[in-house]
């Protein structure tokens, strides 16, 4: 996995949401700025919110990782 991939991809979910990192940190349960070092990449993000965000956004955790295109 290539990390720009998975921060592109964070960014990427999310704005195709039309959400706000801050709505994505309460999904989460964690601060907008936690969710944002996720999002830059400063951070990595805990297998507990991985699973959370794949089920909140319909995509596999693969996906997610960018490990496979397919959602």
């Amino acid at each position: 996995m290539a990390e720009m991939d998975y921060v592109r991809i964070l960014r990427d979910l999310r704005e195709d949401a039309d959400k706000t990192q801050t709505q994505i940190a309460e999904v989460l349960g964690t601060s907008q700025t936690m969710y944002a070092r996720y999002e830059r990449g400063a951070n990595e993000l805990p297998i507990h919110h991985l699973i959370t965000l794949s089920r909140y956004y319909g995509v596999s955790t693969d996906y997610l990782l960018g490990l496979s295109r397919e959602r």
